[in-house]
């Protein structure tokens, strides 16, 4: 996490060195979550066909981001995978006010290498650690990123996760998590039903319950030490009905 949370600093401070000028040239920096990648490259590329800087995308975990925006990141946008971690940068002022909003939603899901023939029910009491065999499972760090967040709610509210706990192979982030399934390093994970749909190294076993954790919701906001003047209309594009199609293209979207 140290390394990633550096290199994530390093490309953000070097756009934030950049003269006014140069800033102009370039899109708006934005700081978003693993999980957005194809979506917004999708949002970027669009917004550039309308005669616009391309925006510069900077993805990592939601967690990851807002400690940078804390640490004094000079971004112009954050999207994130759960509002908790946007509350926590409102919280400290670091917000532009009156600009977060909804901006998506996802799903959660149980997955394994594209071979396998694992089969599972996800209900209550489903027998995941035995179909784990030997191996472990795959979500991103259930103590600080989204995913993993949702995952390890859903697994206690379907009282298995006792069970596994001890046997999780903890990702930097949810796209690491997926990684490590397409590898076959791990037997299954669990990640959002967008990333599943991105990889042809994985199937989906299942789609677990929306009332066995919290809604997934993406927020989106301005933040407070933004200076790119299109950063705004970037963020209501996104969140406008062209800006969520573009999304919704991708997997993302209502339940």
């Amino acid at each position: 996490m140290r390394g990633l949370v550096r290199a994530v600093m390093a490309l953000v401070l070097m756009a934030a060195g950049q003269t006014p000028v140069a800033a102009q040239t370039r899109g708006p920096l934005v700081l978003a979550a693993a999980s957005l990648q194809e979506a917004l490259n999708d949002a970027a590329d669009r917004w550039a066909a309308k005669g616009h800087a391309r925006p510069v995308l900077s993805f990592a975990a939601s967690s990851a981001l807002a400690r940078q925006v804390e640490a004094g990141a000079r971004a112009d946008l954050f999207a994130s995978a759960d509002e908790e971690w946007m509350q926590y940068l409102q919280g400290k002022g670091l917000l532009r006010a009156g600009t977060r909003a909804r901006l998506t939603e996802n799903r959660l899901v149980l997955i394994a290498p594209a071979a396998s023939k694992v089969t599972l029910g996800i209900r209550r009491g489903f027998p995941l650690a035995r179909a784990l065999g030997n191996g472990r499972l795959a979500m991103a760090d259930p103590a600080a990123v989204p995913a993993g967040r949702y995952g390890r709610e859903a697994l206690i509210s379907l009282g298995v996760w006792n069970g596994v706990a001890g046997r999780v192979a903890a990702a930097e982030n949810v796209r690491a998590a997926l990684a490590l399934v397409e590898r076959g390093a791990a037997p299954l994970g669990i990640v959002y039903a967008t990333d599943a749909r991105a990889s042809k190294g994985v199937r989906v076993v299942g789609v677990f319950p929306a009332g066995s954790h919290p809604p997934i919701t993406y927020p989106v906001a301005l933040l407070k030490a933004s200076a790119h003047r299109e950063a705004d209309a970037f963020r209501r594009f996104l969140i406008s009905r062209e800006g969520r199609a573009i999304l919704a293209r991708r997997g993302f979207g209502g339940r």
